[in-house]
């Protein structure tokens, strides 16, 4: 309730008088009071007023300060990445080529399937090479047969030479016949493996295990090794390659950091790994390890090419596609983070606005380091625990006292499935 100052002393008044009236009811008499009296009567009305004032007062106005949102910088293990185009191809790619001259007589495969290393996959004509395996074990036979009677022959003439019933030419003619029969023999069988070799050539088979192209030409086609020998391909896709190029300014900034792009480090929790994206833009849910970086830059483009392996057996990927790839570039840990909207960033720089113990605004110059989503790593400027302003920066100025209040936390996003499970 508010009292005025005049309307109070009114009031005393009134009451002051009213008592003399009963004094003067009950006393029966009028008395009259000097001026001295009613001086002192005055004053300790004004007294009992201004008492009552103080008293009933309203309370003065409290200073009105801006409200804003304020979060304790934090500290966290940061993952930098980097994003680049990558192409994906298979492990191993091999083309199936014909190594004799022939017909093809058959396919023993379906177009597209899954085909084992030493599988047979063509057959040439082999009646050619199958003859010339014959021919070859005969002339093998014949020379066996001259190299045994050389033999005898040797073993005849050498006990006679002894006792000087034969003569040094003939002996000498014996050794000779006797290795000559030795080198056709061994000629021969030279022959007949390069015989039986060509004749093996004549049934193709995979080299490896993977799945197989459509053949390239038609049953009954003349193929050799000098001309269209081309027969189909055979493709390794369980485990693929990924090649992206990076920047020498990304190379620099791994080995400020001491991470050698390519090589595995033990002294690290972490080593290079990359992510890719599925033509639909959906994760791809397993991750491949950075194995190779070229160890030079290429002039024309400024870039050296990086190689990852992985895995792929449920042949999702498929070799000659193109893929968004993120690479894992460095982990910062115990880095210094603030939300990226707390940042105000002008000609001179960027700064923060923390908010002091007693509540007063101070604007601090800062450096920053690399954003990772909607946080921002502090090199310097930043202490971890210290409060600063999210929201509501725009209205202040250094010096301001402010009303700080927290931040709301914001609501736990929906659990997802992990865009880099291990494989």
């Amino acid at each position: 309730m508010e009292f005025s100052r005049e309307k109070i002393v009114r009031q005393a008044t009134r009451a002051g008088r009213r008592t003399l009236e009963l004094g003067k009811e009950a006393g029966g008499r009028v008395r009259r009071f000097s001026k001295r009296t009613w001086g002192i009567l005055t004053v300790c009305i004004v007294l009992i007023a201004g008492g009552l004032w103080w008293f009933f007062r309203p309370e003065p106005p409290k200073p009105v300060y801006p409200v804003v949102e304020v979060e304790p910088v934090g500290t966290d293990d940061i993952e930098i990445y980097g994003e680049y185009v990558g192409r994906i191809r298979a492990q191993q790619f091999v083309e199936i080529r014909a190594r004799v001259e022939g017909f093809l007589e058959k396919m023993l495969f379906e177009e597209g399937t899954y085909v084992r290393r030493g599988q047979p996959l063509f057959i040439i004509d082999p009646k050619v090479y199958e003859a010339r395996v014959n021919k070859a074990r005969a002339q093998l036979n014949k020379d066996k047969a001259l190299a045994q009677k050389a033999e005898r022959d040797l073993q005849r003439i050498r006990p006679l030479y002894e006792q000087n019933a034969a003569s040094q030419l003939d002996l000498d003619n014996a050794v000779a016949s006797y290795e000559s029969a030795t080198a056709a023999v061994a000629m021969s069988e030279a022959d007949l493996t390069q015989a039986e070799t060509a004749l093996s050539y004549t049934t193709v088979s995979s080299p490896i295990s993977g799945y197989i192209s459509e053949r390239s030409v038609d049953i009954g086609t003349l193929v050799s090794p000098n001309g269209k020998s081309l027969l189909a391909t055979v493709v390794k896709s369980d485990t693929v390659r990924v090649d992206f190029s990076m920047t020498g300014l990304d190379y620099l900034k791994s080995k400020a950091r001491n991470v050698n792009i390519g090589q595995k480090d033990t002294t690290r929790k972490w080593n290079p790994y990359i992510t890719i994206t599925l033509p639909d833009n959906t994760p791809y849910p397993l991750r491949g390890l950075v194995d190779f970086a070229d160890p030079q830059v290429d002039p024309e483009t400024g870039t050296f090419s990086v190689r990852a392996e992985m895995a792929n057996p449920d042949r999702i990927l498929l070799p000659g596609q193109f893929t968004k790839v993120r690479l894992l570039l460095d982990v910062r840990e115990h880095a210094t983070v603030i939300p990226t909207k707390a940042v105000v960033i002008e000609k001179g720089g960027a700064y923060i606005f923390v908010i002091r113990p007693d509540s007063v605004a101070e604007r601090r110059m800062i450096e920053l380091g690399p954003e990772v989503g909607n946080r921002v790593i502090i090199e310097r400027g930043a202490v971890p625990g210290e409060k600063i302003v999210v929201e509501g920066f725009h209205k202040l100025t250094h010096g301001d006292k402010v009303e700080p209040v927290p931040a709301p936390t914001p609501a736990p996003a929906a659990a997802t499935e992990s865009e880099n499970p291990e494989n």
